[in-house]
């Protein structure tokens, strides 16, 4: 089955591939398949930057390892494998305003 139009008019061109969503509140989208539909999920909050540290990793992979579990449907389970994948993951810092440690002043 094809990808439908409306899904190749928003850029799509494959099924299971991140990229960077036009949401305001989201940073990223994928195209998955549901049984015989097709589905967009966002994912990631663009106001957000990460701290891609393996502390802060493993510490993400804690915190939602039930929705990760989830599968291809989960929003957790493509963050995880777009945003939070490793050493070759996203570089990006976290904005100024989250750069401190919590709980030291």
């Amino acid at each position: 089955m094809a990808i439908p139009d409306r899904y190749k008019k928003m850029g799509f061109t494959k099924v299971n591939v991140c990229k960077r969503s036009p949401r305001p509140k989201k940073k990223m989208m994928v195209l998955i398949k549901d049984g015989e539909k097709h589905r967009v999920i966002h994912f990631g909050d663009a106001s957000m930057g990460h701290n891609y540290s393996p502390e802060a990793r493993k510490s993400f992979k804690a915190r939602h390892a039930k929705n990760i579990a989830k599968g291809k449907t989960s929003a957790a389970y493509w963050a995880n494998k777009c945003l939070w994948a490793g050493p070759s993951g996203r570089k990006k810092s976290p904005p100024k305003s989250q750069k401190h440690k919590k709980g030291v002043r």
